[in-house]
C-alpha cells in the first residue's frame, strides 16, 4: 500500500537536494514489488525509509554519514539521546553560544568522532547541515540552531522506522558496491547522485566529475542489460549534456520544479525541471 503524502517519514538529517518533498511524486513510479531496495547514494535515506521492500542496501561514500545512519539503527534511541543531552550540558551548547559550538566541533575533530557527537554538531550547525573538508574534519559553521523538541521527535520517529528495516550499510564508491553485491530481476536500484555542475555543498571543489557522471551511466546501462530495474533522479537546469543524451534511451518522467506535483507527460520540458529516469514503464 502506498503512503499518503502526510504519512511520509522525514529523515533525521537534512541534505541539500534531499527528496522528501518529492516522495509523493517519485515513489508511485517505483516497481510495485521490490525484493532488495538499493539506495546507491543514500544520504539522509529519505527515499529508502519510505519505500516498501523486503530488504534494503544503504550506501554512501561518505563513511561518517553511513556510520551515523547505521548507528541510529543499531543503538537504542534512548541511549543515543542521553549522549546528545550530555554533550549539550557539558559544552553548554545553545543557539546563542557560538564559542561553545566551535569548542565542541574541535573536540569532535580531534578526539571524539562518534556518531552521537556528529549528530549533536549537526543539530547546532548552519541550517542543520553537514560538511567535511578534504581530511575528514567537520567544518560546518555555527547555525544559531539547537536540538529543539521538533528535532528530537523527528529523530525518534526516523529511528523507530529505521529499526524495522532489514538494512545493510555500506560506505563505498557506487561502482564498487554494484560489483560486490548480487542483484536479481526483483531487486531495484535507486540513484540520487550529486548533480553534475551543481553548486550544492555536497559537490564543492568538483567532488563529482564528468568521469564519475559517465561511470554512473555505464553502470546503469550494465544493470539494464542484466534485467535489473533502476531509477535515476536528476535536474535538467544544470545544462548537463551527458544526462540529456543518455536519458534518450530510457523512460523519463518530468516532475514539477516546485517539488509539489508530478506531470508524467509534461510537454513544456523546461530546463528547470526535476526528472526521474527509469529503465521500466510505470506500473499501473
Amino acid at each position: 500500500m502506498k503512503r499518503m503524502e502526510n504519512q511520509y517519514i522525514k529523515s533525521a538529517l537534512i541534505f541539500q537536494g534531499g527528496k522528501y518533498k518529492l516522495l509523493s511524486s517519485i515513489i508511485p513510479l517505483f516497481p510495485n514489488k521490490i525484493n532488495t531496495f538499493v539506495d546507491l547514494f543514500g544520504g539522509g535515506f529519505n527515499v529508502g525509509i519510505n519505500t516498501e521492500a523486503k530488504s534494503y542496501v544503504y550506501n554512501d561514500n561518505c563513511y561518517q554519514i553511513a556510520e551515523l545512519i547505521a548507528t541510529m539503527k543499531t543503538e537504542s534511541s534512548e541511549d543515543f539521546l542521553k549522549k546528545i543531552d550530555r554533550y549539550i550540558e557539558e559544552y553548554e551548547l545553545s543557539e546563542k553560544n557560538q564559542e561553545s559550538y566551535l569548542k565542541f566541533r574541535s573536540h569532535y575533530n580531534k578526539f571524539n568522532r562518534t556518531s552521537e557527537a556528529l549528530y549533536t554538531l549537526i543539530c547546532f550547525s548552519f541550517s542543520n547541515q553537514l560538511r567535511f573538508n578534504s581530511v575528514g574534519d567537520f567544518n560546518m559553521s555555527f547555525g544559531k540552531r539547537c536540538f529543539n523538541p521538533v528535532l528530537r521527535q523527528k529523530f525518534i520517529t526516523f529511528c523507530e522506522e529505521l529499526k524495522k528495516k532489514d538494512c545493510t550499510f555500506y560506505a563505498e564508491d557506487f561502482e564498487d558496491l554494484l560489483n560486490n553485491i548480487e542483484l536479481t530481476e526483483n531487486d531495484f536500484v535507486y540513484c540520487d547522485p550529486p548533480y553534475f555542475k551543481s553548486v550544492a555543498t555536497y559537490n564543492e571543489s568538483g567532488k563529482w566529475t564528468d568521469k564519475d557522471e559517465q561511470r554512473l551511466y555505464k553502470a546503469l546501462d550494465e544493470l539494464n542489460k542484466n534485467g535489473i530495474k533502476f531509477a535515476l533522479s536528476n535536474n535538467l537546469k544544470y545544462g548537463n549534456s551527458y544526462v540529456q543524451e543518455w536519458m534518450k534511451n530510457y523512460n523519463v518522467y518530468y516532475i514539477d520544479a516546485d517539488y509539489n506535483n508530478c506531470n508524467y507527460q509534461k510537454k513544456d520540458k523546461s530546463e528547470d525541471c526535476e526528472v526521474l529516469i527509469t529503465n521500466y514503464e510505470k506500473e499501473r
